[in-house]
């Protein structure tokens, strides 16, 4: 008895988390959807804006919201990160992530902006600039990014459902980060924004 009480516990505990997270990636598409439909704040065009309907997702999958071994590289060298542009913005690899995705292990680095940690609102943020097996198919060719938070450990939450495009995708008016060659996953990352 206490063991299917047990059981039934943890059931509802995981669908409340699976419920949880599904409902924080709908706010995270419904909060991309409508920046771009903001005339103020949108890398559209204004033929394109009013064309806008929304972006397009692939399905969210928990496959890909990973727990990662963080490990942090200190004294890391700043290096001029290659962008669409001539323009070269000054980053560091702040750390490695390493995770496993259908029984492989994979890593990727993780950046800091010079200019952004300067600013008390992204004085931590984290920037992951990836390239996977979708580029040029079903999502962007260029690529997409996450933003993430330092960590307080060496733990860290990596959830390719919040990946996103670069403004480039939309219009060829921006500078955006070209992701480093090390970033290249060669698998599939089906979640996240679509190209």
């Amino acid at each position: 008895m206490r063991k299917l009480l047990f059981l039934c516990i943890l059931f509802h505990f995981v669908t409340l988390q699976s419920q949880l997270h599904r409902d924080s990636i709908l706010e995270f598409q419904q909060h991309l959807t409508q920046e771009y439909k903001d005339p103020d704040k949108s890398p559209l065009s204004n033929t394109d804006l009013k064309n806008f309907a929304g972006h397009t997702f692939f399905p969210i999958d928990e496959t890909f919201k990973i727990k990662a071994k963080f490990q942090r590289i200190l004294n890391a060298v700043p290096f001029q990160m290659k962008t669409t542009t001539s323009r070269q913005p000054t980053y560091e690899v702040y750390g490695i992530a390493t995770f496993v995705i259908h029984k492989q292990e994979y890593q990727l680095n993780i950046y800091q902006s010079h200019s952004l940690r300067t600013k008390e609102k992204f004085k931590k943020r984290l920037f992951l600039p990836f390239t996977d097996a979708t580029n040029g198919i079903s999502s962007y060719t260029g690529g997409r990014y996450i933003d993430l938070e330092i960590p307080e450990g060496d733990i860290i939450v990596i959830d390719f459902n919040k990946a996103y495009n670069p403004y480039c995708a939309y219009s060829s008016a921006y500078s955006c980060p070209i992701p480093p060659k090390e970033n290249d996953l060669p698998i599939a990352i089906t979640a996240g924004i679509k190209n």
